[in-house]
This record gives C-alpha cells, sequence and structure tokens, in this order.
C-alpha cells in the first residue's frame, strides 16, 4: 500500500481514532492528524502512537495543537491561533492514514469545513461509523456530503456491536463498501486492536 487514505468519522466519538490507529498499524503507515483540538486527556495522535504499535517516527507533528475540546475553527479562537489553510496539506511520505476531528462538516476556520480540505485533497475517504440507533441518519448524511464534493470514498468501518440490518442498509442505500466492524473491546491494548482489526476487516481493502 503506497498512498493516503482520510478517516473521518459521522459525529464525534464514534471511534474513529481507534479505527484510525488500527488501520495505520495494519498497513505499517504513517499517521498525520492535522488539528488537535482538546489537550486535557492527552491528544489522539499520543493515543495512536499507544495503540499502533508503530515506530514513534511514524507518528506525525500536528498542523495545529489547539488546548480547547471543541470545533477547531472555534479552539483556534480561544488560543488566538489563526490557522492557515495553506499548512494543512498531506505530507508527501507514504503510506499516510490521516484523521480528521469529528464529522466532515466540522469547521476548520469559519469559512472552510474539513469536507473543504477533503475536496482539495481528493483522496480515498474511510467513513466510521456507530452501529447504534441513529447511525442510518447520519452515515447516509457523510455519504451525501463527500458524494456532493467529489470526495472519493473507500466504505464505511462499523464500530461497536453488530447491528446487520442498519450495517446492511447504510451500505445498500449510500452505494458504498461495508468494510467491517470493529467490536468493543473489554482490553483496548495494541495487541488485542491489532487482533480485532485483522479478524474483521480485510487489509487489501484498503490497498
Amino acid at each position: 500500500m503506497n498512498r493516503a487514505i482520510v478517516v473521518t468519522g459521522t459525529d464525534t466519538d464514534v471511534g474513529k481514532t481507534v479505527f484510525a490507529a488500527a488501520l495505520a498499524g495494519a498497513l505499517g503507515a504513517y499517521y498525520w492528524k492535522p488539528i488537535q483540538a482538546g489537550l486535557d486527556d492527552g491528544s489522539d495522535a499520543q493515543r495512536v502512537a499507544v495503540l499502533s504499535g508503530l515506530p514513534a517516527g511514524h507518528i506525525l507533528p500536528e498542523a495545529y495543537c489547539l488546548t480547547t475540546p471543541c470545533s477547531p475553527h472555534r479552539a483556534a479562537e480561544i488560543d488566538a491561533v489563526r490557522i492557515d489553510a495553506t499548512m494543512l496539506e498531506p505530507p508527501a511520505i507514504r503510506p499516510l492514514v490521516i484523521e480528521g476531528a469529528g464529522g466532515a462538516l466540522v469547521p476548520v476556520t469559519r469559512d472552510l469545513l474539513f469536507a473543504d480540505l477533503f475536496a482539495r485533497w481528493c483522496l480515498p475517504t474511510v467513513i466510521v461509523a456507530r452501529t447504534t440507533l441513529g447511525t442510518i441518519n447520519h452515515s447516509l448524511l457523510t455519504i451525501e456530503i463527500l458524494r456532493s464534493r467529489a470526495i472519493p470514498i473507500l466504505g464505511v468501518a462499523f464500530v461497536g456491536d453488530g447491528v446487520e440490518d442498519s450495517e446492511a442498509t447504510i451500505a445498500a442505500i449510500g452505494g458504498v463498501k461495508r468494510l467491517g466492524r470493529l467490536p468493543w473491546l473489554s482490553s483496548l491494548e495494541p495487541a488485542a486492536l491489532s487482533a480485532a482489526f485483522h479478524e474483521h476487516f480485510a487489509v487489501e481493502d484498503f490497498a
């Protein structure tokens, strides 16, 4: 695998960072989160460093690291930081897993959304979705948002307990590939996460 993949979510706290860690680890990729907003519990890059099993050099530094856990546009304002979109071009190194913040319509600035960045990059994108109530609506909305900007969708990766009808419905109505489902793990540690990823996903789907 010698390309970059974007990982976005249908919402915040859907398991996007855990999935990104598993994917980056499985591909032996580099990991990059352009904007980190919120540092009270550490950064997502730090979490990926622990969970992925990747060498330290594979975790790339953020372009912006903001202190407040909220939308990047507001977190930047609170920190008196001006986000420059030219600083948000993906590193040329490959393979690379890029993690967005929250969902596709999260504002980067007052006039730039993450979906706008994704459209500019035009990289294959994985949508991470919950399996809980409401996921059909949120997932189909995210698919529509990406398609409206001609962003290539690699497929949907579900996180949580299996809900067969919801997962199949999203894939069928959205016309997207159902990549697999990462189940809840009783122990979130690198070996368990890697085993779960390889059991429930086909690495070649990302290559």
